[in-house]
C-alpha cells in the first residue's frame, strides 16, 4: 500500500501512527479519511467552515488602520474569498473597499 505525500510540504516520507498519517519533515498529522478540498480552511467564530462566495457578518467592532472610522459589529460582508495567511478572508466592504479579515471575527450567515 502506498501512502500519499504530505499535504503541507509534499514530503514522501509519510508514516502511519494509529489512524493518523504523520510527516516527519514538518510534523503535520492528519486523518487520511478527512480530505480537505483545497488545503486552505477557514473557520468562523461559531466553528462553521467558510468557503469562497459565502456571506458573513462581523461579530465585533474592528479598528482599521488609516481609516477615519471603525467597522461596526453586524456589518455584512458578501462574496468572501478564502486565502492563506493570518488574515484569511479577502473581501470588499461597501464604504471601505478591499479588506483582509481574520475568520475568528466573523460568523457565517
Amino acid at each position: 500500500m502506498s501512502l500519499p505525500n504530505c499535504p503541507k510540504c509534499n514530503s514522501e516520507y509519510v508514516y502511519e501512527d494509529g489512524v493518523l498519517l504523520v510527516c516527519p519533515e514538518c510534523a503535520y498529522e492528519w486523518d487520511p479519511n478527512e480530505v480537505e478540498e483545497e488545503g486552505v480552511v477557514a473557520i468562523d467564530a461559531n466553528g462553521n467552515k467558510l468557503a469562497d462566495g459565502d456571506t458573513v457578518t462581523l461579530i465585533k467592532d474592528l479598528k482599521v488602520k488609516g481609516a477615519p472610522k471603525d467597522l461596526k459589529q453586524g456589518t455584512r460582508v458578501k462574496n468572501i474569498r478564502i486565502v492563506e495567511g493570518d488574515h484569511n478572508i479577502d473581501c470588499k466592504i461597501d464604504g471601505f473597499g478591499a479588506m483582509k479579515l481574520k475568520s475568528e471575527f466573523v460568523k457565517k450567515i
